[in-house]
């Protein structure tokens, strides 16, 4: 079993590391302004799936394996990328199924599983997400005891940090929309949701 004061130590510092922007975090925003947070909600889903999936392969050693052929994460990166910009570009121009319309008709068209693909994608295809959790698990593990003890509660520990995390992300985007989301404002509100998820989609290709 873990001991409790590595899980105080742990706690505070991964929740700092979760709050500071990213593209997750970058992402839980600009969905927040755009479909809401209920719907929102799916893609945390997939994120929360996608960061546990890089915390435990980074401490049983799979990340090595995916470090020795970088060109596999290389490709997995930019096909990630091809598919936020385009979404990007459509809600820039007002279009697609992520982009508001005065009478927010289009954004129930959003699917659970896009929203959900999203966030388990920008997930895992973040490579200062496994960069970090490669550095930062490993000390917290104790190998004289349960590791799978040990990485149940650290994982759990980093997904209510992430979901709290993203939530506010996402409530501080719906804000934006309530403050300018009116009629006029509408194509502004596509604009700066889609230039945030290119954001993201660059954020992918160059890091």
């Amino acid at each position: 079993m873990i001991e409790s004061s590595v899980i105080l130590l742990f706690i505070p510092t991964f929740f700092l590391v979760s709050l500071t922007p990213g593209m997750c975090m970058t992402l839980a925003m600009t969905l927040g302004m755009s479909v809401g947070i209920r719907r929102t909600m799916w893609m945390m889903l997939g994120e929360l799936l996608g960061v546990a999936v890089v915390a435990i392969t980074a401490v049983i050693g799979v990340a090595t394996i995916m470090l020795q052929y970088p060109l596999f994460f290389t490709g997995f990166k930019i096909v990630g990328a091809c598919y936020l910009g385009y979404i990007a570009i459509g809600m820039f121009q007002s279009k697609g199924k992520l982009a508001i319309t005065e009478q927010e008709a289009t954004v129930e068209k959003v699917s659970r599983s896009t929203l959900f693909s999203q966030g388990l994608v920008t997930a895992i295809a973040n490579p200062k997400g496994w960069a970090f959790m490669i550095s930062l698990l490993p000390p917290f593990i104790n190998p004289q005891h349960s590791i799978t003890a040990q990485l149940t509660i650290l994982v759990g520990i980093i997904l209510i940090s992430e979901f709290i995390c993203m939530t506010l992300y996402a409530l501080g985007g719906k804000t934006v929309y309530h403050l300018i989301g009116n009629k006029n404002n509408v194509k502004a509100i596509n604009r700066i949701s889609g230039s945030l998820m290119m954001l993201v989609a660059i954020w992918l290709v160059v890091s």
